[in-house]
């Protein structure tokens, strides 16, 4: 029985080519970047070129590219770094409902640091209103933190009206860019973005390695202590292999951003298009034209999300009911209970798939046939 993997949100397969040039680095450029010597100079080099490439993807300066460990670090020191630093001029942060634990739970870090943060909510499609940020903001909020893609379901925000709202307004504007960054152009200065995230793995780049875009006019602080490394922005001795793979996947993610977007949206729409063929129920969790290519987010009345996951499985496919780092978790989706509350039933029968380089329309097709033949099983049950 054919694996079919469809699981791409919650990580990627690390391409041939990235694997090549980060043990080229490794092999190379082992030096201290921070060394003077040739050897160090060497590895400098790399991280220079690295940040030159990831800049330019991006329409930023070099000097505004941190590297960190990956899409959590960077939405920490985004939130964390940024409150610690402009509490003098306000303490109030805006952020939604439905974003990623990573900047929710920052967020309940710094309540209790005494900054106050408002949670908008989300419609039943998972959008955010620009009316609702607009009346949301006060002369003392300092930051707000909307993603551009929602992790679990693909929903996109519309980030350019939030952007605009925020345009005379003194607040920094965080993107988490971790799902949609490779299948979206982002330019950072168009879009009025002040700090971005993004994640390494999530482009078929290594794990460990990601960045945070900090715009030259922002004052943040920084969250771990020793070197002067990145600016003194984040110490600590920098990943040179995954600097220099995480460049090369974002190099190989714009060269083929057209490809794989028509790509993933072609195995997505087979497989909701077989799963219709087969005249089992199942809804779309969100609006299908307001989602990223690569995700869709359904659910199954009549079922249980755990049962789903492990008959699915069972029969070869790999999906997940969220986050993968909420996996094990018999809580609710909070992104879903932000769409839909907590008693309605599709916070409990909602299952993710995710598409990617691994995935052929074949496959979709193939995955939507086993997958329907389980759910017409487990629904008989109840």
């Amino acid at each position: 029985m054919e694996q079919i993997y469809l699981d791409h949100a919650a990580t990627t397969p690390i391409s041939k080519e990235v694997l090549e040039t980060m043990n080229e680095a490794s092999l190379n450029a082992f030096g201290n970047p921070s060394s003077i010597h040739s050897f160090g100079r060497n590895a400098r080099k790399l991280l220079d070129d690295a940040r030159a490439v990831i800049a330019n993807a991006i329409g930023a300066k070099e000097k505004e590219i941190i590297f960190t460990s990956g899409g959590t670090e960077s939405d920490n020191l985004a939130l964390i770094g940024t409150a610690l630093k402009n509490k003098a001029r306000g303490k109030h942060i805006i952020t939604t409902t439905a974003e990623h634990h990573a900047i929710l739970h920052a967020a309940q870090f710094l309540e209790t640091e005494g900054f106050d943060v408002t949670y908008l909510p989300v419609s039943e499609t998972g959008t955010v209103s620009p009316d609702d940020l607009k009346a949301a903001l006060r002369d003392d909020t300092i930051l707000v933190s909307i993603m551009f893609a929602n992790n679990e379901t693909g929903v996109i925000q519309p980030i350019t009206e939030l952007s605009n709202i925020l345009e005379d307004h003194g607040a920094y504007f965080h993107v988490d860019a971790v799902q949609a960054f490779g299948t979206f152009e982002i330019n950072v200065k168009e879009l009025g973005i002040d700090l971005l995230s993004v994640s390494g793995h999530k482009i078929s780049g290594p794990k460990g390695i990601g960045f945070l875009y900090a715009g030259e006019n922002v004052a943040f602080a920084p969250l771990s202590y020793g070197g002067e490394q990145e600016r003194k922005h984040r110490a600590g001795t920098e990943n040179t292999p995954g600097i220099a793979g995480l460049a090369k996947a974002v190099e190989l993610a714009a060269a083929h951003r057209a490809e794989n977007r028509a790509k993933y949206r072609s195995c997505r729409d087979t497989f909701i298009k077989r799963l219709t063929e087969e005249e089992i129920e199942y809804s779309v969790n969100g609006n299908l034209d307001e989602l990223i290519p690569s995700t869709v987010n359904i659910s199954f009345p009549g079922t249980n999300v755990e049962q789903l996951l492990v008959n699915f499985d069972l029969s070869g496919i790999a999906a997940a009911s969220g986050s993968a780092c909420t996996a094990g978790s018999h809580e609710p989706s909070h992104v879903l209970v932000a769409m839909f509350g907590t008693e309605d039933e599709r916070t409990k029968n909602s299952v993710r798939f995710s598409f990617g380089s691994l995935n052929t329309e074949e496959q979709a097709a193939e995955a939507a046939g086993r997958i329907a033949k389980i759910v017409r099983r487990l629904a008989k049950r109840r």
